[in-house]
């Protein structure tokens, strides 16, 4: 397995965004608020997990504040799952949020995707009180981490 960087205009990205977002209507139902914050039109720093030449996985960053990137649209394959994949591409975005000169991560995710709140536990991610219009969205989580 390897990660390479791109942007929201890759149409591997794109595909594995249409999975993600059948994943997340099934788990929250099509109309969840959470859904209104997935846009991807203008993502500058994407990664993309590739298996024999076949993205499996990806995952996003934004730029939130002056010393904090955001991690959006992470995805990995149903069938690549349990390989450490979402761990790759995570290493990755907080290396490149570091050489951009970040040193912070959040992050947001619902209730209802434990694989997630494993990886990112696992991988030193804590709780914090939600931010901006997810502080009315009762089972959205918000996560963080110091680079």
């Amino acid at each position: 397995m390897k990660t390479i960087r791109t942007n929201s205009q890759n149409s591997e990205f794109n595909r594995l965004v249409q999975s993600l977002n059948l994943d997340l209507a099934k788990r929250d139902g099509k109309a969840h608020p959470l859904s209104q914050f997935n846009d991807i039109s203008n993502l500058n720093y994407v990664v993309l997990a590739l298996k024999n030449d076949k993205a499996i996985g990806c995952g996003a960053i934004s730029e939130y504040n002056y010393n904090t990137m955001e991690i959006k649209r992470m995805y990995v394959s149903p069938e690549a799952r349990g390989q450490r994949v979402g761990e790759n591409i995570l290493f990755e975005l907080e290396n490149w949020s570091k050489e951009l000169g970040y040193s912070r991560c959040v992050l947001f995710m619902g209730s209802k995707q434990p694989e997630a709140g494993k990886l990112y536990q696992r991988n030193s991610y804590n709780s914090i009180e939600k931010y901006g219009k997810l502080k009315d969205i009762p089972d959205s989580l918000c996560l963080a981490k110091d680079l």
